[in-house]
This record gives structure tokens, sequence and C-alpha cells, in this order.
């Protein structure tokens, strides 16, 4: 991952001023206790157009603890997009103090985002908003020193560690991400959904997707990956499945922002079926590669 240190000049835009700053937050009093159940974290974006590069900051002493301020020289103006579709949940404009004119959307499952710090919003409380639409653009509003986007992800109230495009943001320090909101496609690929040491050995589309079976010929472990190619961002149906001759169906299914799986199995020298689904269109195979 690329990594760009900022020069002090910049990194002091990042910073709220501290005293008070936790306090001011327009948070709900009761958001930790919460009980609503929680879902699968949304396949989160960077907030930006498609391949803008931005420093993502992150500070030991930034409150709330895991936001993440994200950085560019000239990031004043630039349009600030929704990092995953969902509804938009408040407008507000706390004036010259905290957040300034800032945004939340719920992405449902108990996650929302916050994008604080605007110069303009573009959006309006209750309407939805798909991937990458745009929200409003970067600004210096509220209780900050320079121009910069604060970001959030929220489960039932609680501010988490940022994961953007399945790449875990770095605590603490400065690091470059390149965004793939927009780009077109799903921003996942199978080997990256199994991980380290996995290769595609078959692939089967199917109406709204692609299941793929991929091997890791050092572990000997099968995977099975659905990746979505239509209703990117917006948690709809999809599966992945995978049977190790003489073995039980294992499955993963539900709803789901970009795929479904991994389902992993180690199948040394036996024959597997695997499949999956998006929406009603499916696809099991038959017991192969056995090797």
């Amino acid at each position: 991952m690329k990594r760009a240190l900022l020069g002090a000049a910049v990194l002091g835009a990042g910073a709220l001023t501290t005293a008070g700053v936790a306090a001011a937050l327009p948070d709900d009093p009761v958001a930790s206790a919460r009980t609503a159940a929680a879902g699968a974290r949304p396949g989160f974006q960077v907030p930006f157009a498609c391949k803008l590069t931005v420093t993502a900051a992150t500070f030991a002493e930034h409150r709330p603890q895991y936001s993440v301020d994200f950085q560019k020289a000239g990031i004043s103006g630039t349009p600030v997009l929704a990092a995953a579709a969902g509804t938009v949940s408040r407008v507000a404009d706390e004036g010259a103090t905290s957040y300034g004119r800032w945004i939340e959307i719920d992405h449902g499952g108990g996650w929302t985002t916050r994008y604080a710090h605007l110069s303009s919003q573009a959006v309006k409380k209750g309407q939805q908003v798909a991937l990458g639409k745009r929200i409003g653009t970067a600004g210096a509003t509220g209780g900050v020193t320079g121009p910069h986007l604060h970001f959030e992800e929220r489960l039932s109230g609680v501010v988490q560690k940022a994961v953007l495009g399945g790449v875990a943001v770095p605590y603490y320090g400065h690091t470059g991400f390149t965004s793939k909101n927009t780009c077109g496609g799903n921003p996942y690929t199978a080997a990256k959904v199994c991980g380290p040491g996995f290769s595609v050995i078959d692939a089967q589309a199917v109406a709204g997707g692609r299941v793929y079976l991929l091997y890791n010929a050092k572990t000997k472990v099968n995977c099975v990956t659905t990746l979505k190619s239509t209703n990117l961002g917006k948690a709809t149906a999809a599966s992945a499945h995978l049977q190790v001759k003489g073995g039980a169906k294992a499955t993963d299914s539900g709803k789901f922002a970009y795929y479904a799986g991994p389902v992993k199995r180690t199948a040394a020298k036996k024959c597997v079926k695997w499949g999956g689904s998006v929406g009603s269109s499916s696809y099991t195979s038959p017991y192969e590669h056995c090797g």
C-alpha cells in the first residue's frame, strides 16, 4: 500500500481543537446502549471520486478515537461521495464548532457513516443514496484549522476502526488511499476475498455476478466466493457454497453489498461441488477438481 506523509502545514489541518471536542460532538447520548441487531459491515469505499488519491490521517488524540481525516492539497470544494448505499439520516450545521456542516448516512444493520467539515451539503434527510452519490463538498467548517474531510464508520453509534475497499486503515499514521468509488465494476476480486495464496481455478457466470472456485496449493484449501456485478454497494441476496465429497455442504448466504463468502474447506485429493447465486440466478457444479 502506498504511504504518503504530509508536511506539518497540512497535518495541522487534520486536528479538531481538542479542548471539549468530545463533549461538543452531536452524539446520541445512548448510542452505545442501542440493542439493534448488528449486520455485516458494508463494503465502505473511499468517499471521493474514482482514482483520486488522498491521505487517511489518524491520530491517537482524535475524538472520536477512530475517526479518519482525509487530507489532500486543495481538497476544499472536492466532491464528497457516499461510501456505501443507504439513507441520509442527518443533515446538520454546527456553525463554527464541532463538525460544522455534516451528514450522516444509515446503511442498515446498525452501520452509519459521518462526513464532517463540509463546505456544502447536497442531500436531504430521508433521501436514499447509492454508492458514489455526491452528497456534498469538502471544506473547513466547524472547529478545524484547515480544510479536510472528517469521516467515521459507526456501528450502533460507536465509532469503529475504518475499513475502505476491504483495506483496514492503519492506526495511527498517515496512509495514502486511492479511491475505487464510482470506478465501475466490483471493487473486490476473488483472490482478494479468499486471501493470500489462493488462485482462481474455475468460474461460472450467473445473472448479476460470477461464482469463483479458488485453491491454495500450499494449504490444500478450496475457497468459493460469488462476486456481484449489479446493485453494487446495496445489500441484495447472494450466496456461495462448497462441499467436499463425503462431507457436509457449507454455505454463506444472505444480503451482501459486493460478495458472498468466502467459504473454505480443505480438499486434498478429494472432489468438490461448488457454486453460488445472485438473486434468483444460481449455479451448482458436479463433483470435480479431484486432484
